[in-house]
């Protein structure tokens, strides 16, 4: 055991002391493996010391995963099936492109039957693929979509007997992308209006590829035909109104808009979740079912005193207070100064470091 001050505080090393913020709420529980990032909070916060287990960092020193905080035994088990989802995925789009019709469908459901089982490591805010690379987007946005949906689902108050569905309507709700030329997908650039209109044509392929699968039901298939129908029937590819998009197919379309977003992707950043739920919200009326999107909303920034953000401005700050009526915009202490998201529309929470 030795105190050390946060200037001299190296990767690896064990806290085994909570740090507390001078608002008495925990920044570090005892036990945290110091990464770069907590360095970056620590200093941030102005902690002048902390107490640590050096003997623990010289156990760990050389080890290809020091400091990770996703290298402990109970994360591991997510990452591992996410990593095997990966795979398969990616296998049966190669399949798919190739004109293979036999979809691996036990292999499928039980590999994310698996991955749901630890969904709980699965942030839905802060979540990022490790070793993501621009041409996997595809492979990526189907697992999160698939990840998403089921929470969503599960929120929404969906029968259990409909979850895995909505979770395999997610996962396959791209699957007509695997026919699109390939030039198209990655462009980094705006498509033309030719290019557009053969990229809209994934929906009706991934419903033609699933249709005569009879492992899946109606509800998983119309989730390729559907995710981009829009409620006031602006959408495509028939321009299907309300009450005529099925279910899944709603929830889907939120979770994949909200991925869509906040990926990288070749032609653009990702950006700020929070600026992404700010416009889900706006396509709410008349675009996306409102319901869904205000349970989705509400679940994704339960917001607690104590959590940690970094603003725009690159501060990084501590939630104080949360209007439930502007739940991407909460009171956030910076310094000892108040920063009020709600009237300060110039800032937004870029962030979540600590929940």
């Amino acid at each position: 055991m030795a105190t050390v001050p946060v200037s001299q505080l190296k990767l690896g090393e064990r806290i085994i002391e909570n740090v507390m913020t001078k608002y008495n709420n925990v920044l570090f529980a005892k036990g945290r493996i110091v990464t770069e990032r907590d360095l970056e909070i620590l200093r941030a916060f102005m902690i002048p010391s902390v107490q640590i287990d050096s003997r623990y960092a010289e156990a760990v020193q050389g080890s290809e995963d020091i400091g990770s905080e996703e290298s402990s035994a109970t994360v591991l088990p997510f990452h591992n099936w996410y990593e095997n989802m990966l795979q398969l995925v990616r296998r049966v789009f190669t399949t798919a492109n190739s004109g293979g019709e036999n979809l691996p469908i036990l292999d499928i459901r039980t590999s994310l039957e698996g991955l749901i089982k630890y969904i709980n490591h699965y942030n839905i805010l802060t979540f990022s693929p490790k070793n993501f690379q621009l041409q996997d987007y595809v492979y990526h946005n189907s697992i999160m979509v698939s990840l998403t949906s089921y929470y969503l689902a599960k929120w929404a108050g969906m029968p259990v007997k409909d979850l895995m569905p909505i979770a395999l309507g997610g996962l396959f709700h791209d699957i007509g992308t695997a026919k699109v030329d390939s030039a198209i997908l990655f462009k980094p650039t705006k498509l033309t209006g030719k290019e557009l209109e053969e990229m809209k044509q994934h929906t009706v392929i991934g419903y033609n590829m699933l249709k005569t699968v009879p492992a899946i039901n109606e509800g998983v298939k119309l989730c390729a035909l559907q995710h981009h129908e829009r409620e006031d029937g602006s959408g495509y590819p028939l321009g299907t109104r309300g009450d005529k998009i099925h279910t899944y197919a709603k929830i889907v379309a939120i979770s994949d808009m909200f991925h869509a977003m906040t990926t990288d992707r070749f032609h653009k950043k990702g950006v700020s979740p929070y600026l992404v739920l700010e416009q889900l919200q706006d396509e709410a009326f008349g675009k996306m079912d409102p319901v869904l999107v205000q349970t989705f909303v509400q679940k994704v920034t339960s917001f607690h005193n104590g959590m940690l953000v970094r603003l725009s401005d690159h501060t990084i700050g501590e939630i104080v207070f949360s209007d439930r009526a502007h739940p991407t915009r909460p009171w956030v202490n910076v310094n000892g100064n108040i920063v009020n998201l709600t009237t300060d529309r110039r800032l937004y929470i870029e962030d979540v470091i600590q929940r």
